[in-house]
């Protein structure tokens, strides 16, 4: 078992300090007609010798312990800092590895893990969740036509028009492109629809500007309702099946499956 530095100094100290009680016993000792005999020539050495152990514990505890206990709190101090700021970092680059980077709504990775999480705890309770899948209409004219940094902005508008509409318990994410979905656990189908064509007509009055051009965008949505059985990836393709449902239907519009 090996000690610490400051463990070994602190035993030297305990050793000075004990051995300096015990000549200040035999000094007393000696002086009263104690256990110790000698009288007060004994006396005398032996209360010499406490003072000087009392001192030598007062010198190796002001130039061993204390340096060496203040240098191992500045230190521990300093790694409590940096462990403060190393889990700052973790957080951060966790939340970073969840969200899209341009909108700030969660991305395709956390959408995914959300669906997998909410279909193994809904299907013990019976509960619904529904799914909807948003795209853009004609986004790449946007682009073309207007620069992707005017596309940029259409995107972060968008999402904050997401974020608005959505509950507590509710996951948006952008999956990609001009493409979003919104993952809303315990609702029924009707209610889906209703928010789903709520942030339809939201988006359609959302205006961005371009110099003297004010750009105005539409979006297409198809939803699904979870069986109780089917994989995540199913009711994805229902859903997306009813976004071009949406699409071929003209778009700006809402289709359930």
């Amino acid at each position: 078992m090996r000690f610490h530095k400051v463990e070994l100094f602190f035993f030297l100290l305990i050793a000075l300090a004990g051995f300096g009680g015990l000549f200040a016993w035999a000094a007393y000792s000696a002086a009263s007609g104690g256990l110790v005999v000698g009288g007060g020539d004994a006396a005398a050495k032996f209360a010499m010798m406490s003072a000087v152990l009392t001192g030598l514990s007062v010198v190796c505890g002001a130039t061993l312990v204390l340096p060496t206990l203040s240098r191992g709190l500045s230190e521990r101090g300093t790694l409590e800092k940096m462990t403060e700021s190393l889990s700052v970092r973790s957080l951060s680059l966790e939340h970073a590895a969840v969200t899209d980077g341009l909108t700030g709504v969660y991305n395709r990775r956390y959408f995914d893990d959300a669906l997998t999480e909410y279909i193994s705890a809904f299907s013990s309770i019976g509960k619904p969740i529904g799914m909807v899948i948003l795209d853009l209409d004609h986004f790449k004219t946007v682009n073309d036509t207007h620069g992707h940094d005017i596309g940029d902005e259409v995107l972060r508008r968008v999402a904050e028009c997401l974020r608005m509409f959505i509950r507590y318990h509710d996951v948006v994410a952008r999956l990609g492109g001009e493409e979003f979905a919104i993952l809303s656990p315990n609702i029924s189908e009707s209610q889906l629809f209703n928010l789903s064509d709520r942030i339809r007509q939201a988006v359609s009055e959302i205006a961005v500007r371009n110099g003297n051009v004010t750009l105005k965008v539409t979006v297409s949505a198809g939803l699904a309702i979870w069986d109780g059985e089917e994989s995540g990836e199913d009711l994805y393709r229902r859903a997306d099946k009813q976004l071009y449902q949406a699409k071929r239907q003209g778009r700006n519009r809402v289709c359930a499956a």
